[in-house]
């Protein structure tokens, strides 16, 4: 499943096609993705302008000009590409389509832009709610700060891992503490902070905190810096995948050298609440 990383590339490229354009006709190949959408979804979504285009955790949120928010959540597979020419020099390039046996949405907009989401397994799914209702919305009611925003720093970490039994790993896959961090960067994050995966949350001292407060930040910046990570199906909107899986220190690494200078330990793999974890015990304490 795309990641922060991923979602946040697949903003930033779907922006120059969206942001300030307006959208002149929506089209549904079916009625729905992993839920139903929502009634009179291509209706109400033509003729509208997204003002801006922004993400939360693991949703785009699409602001439009009538005061309702347009959401869309990749699922497992899904993946928004933008078709249209290069008209001049320094114009966006976008590349051909997946397979269009499993495109679902088409949405044509201003200037000849057409943005195209594909889903083969169709757990990606789309709503459409008023500004107003965002915050207590079932998507994002109770959800954490963003990792990479200001509400999310040294001293909320501390205080949000207080007293908490569950292992850090487990902790900071909780959607309630932060917000939009998956099991790659989480076991990343884990691992440049030298601190085990099987660790109580609580009972990890505040000077190691604040090494995995920067690690979690140094990790995601990279990854989107990267364009995220491609590890089956996951795709900018021109197609390109992802590089930071070649960066990966301990990730899908089982039976590998800890990259840990000095280390001399070896990368294993252990299974928490039914995800995996990759994790060196010699230099993970």
């Amino acid at each position: 499943m795309p990641e922060l990383p991923e979602v946040e590339t697949v903003r930033r490229g779907l922006a120059p096609a969206l942001v300030g354009r307006l959208i002149t006709r929506v089209r549904t190949k079916r009625a729905d993705l992993r839920f139903p959408f929502p009634k009179r979804f291509a209706a109400r979504l033509s003729g509208r302008r997204v003002e801006t285009l922004d993400r939360r955790a693991k949703y785009l949120l699409a602001h439009l000009d009538d005061g309702n928010v347009w959401i869309t959540h990749l699922g497992m597979t899904g993946r928004w590409s933008i078709l249209g020419a290069k008209k001049q020099p320094g114009d966006f390039y976008y590349a051909e389509p997946p397979d269009p046996t499993h495109t679902h949405v088409v949405i044509e907009m201003e200037q000849g832009a057409r943005l195209e989401f594909n889903d083969p397994r169709r757990f990606g799914y789309m709503d459409l709610i008023a500004e107003s209702e965002l915050e207590s919305h079932p998507f994002f009611k109770g959800m954490g700060p963003e990792p990479l925003g200001n509400h999310f720093h040294e001293p909320y970490l501390k205080s949000a891992l207080a007293k908490k039994k569950t292992s850090i790993k487990a902790a900071l896959l909780d959607q309630r503490v932060v917000a939009g961090l998956g099991n790659i960067y989480v076991v990343e994050a884990l691992h440049r902070s030298g601190i085990a995966p099987t660790k109580e949350a609580g009972r990890i001292s505040a000077g190691r905190l604040d090494k995995l407060f920067h690690a979690i930040r140094a990790v995601l910046e990279e990854a989107i810096e990267a364009g995220g990570s491609t590890l089956s199906d996951y795709a900018g909107v021109d197609g390109a995948q992802g590089g930071f899986q070649h960066r990966f220190r301990v990730y899908d690494r089982e039976g590998d050298k800890c990259p840990t200078k000095n280390c001399g330990g070896t990368i294993v793999r252990l299974v928490q609440n039914g995800r995996s974890t990759f994790w060196c015990p010699r230099c993970q304490r």
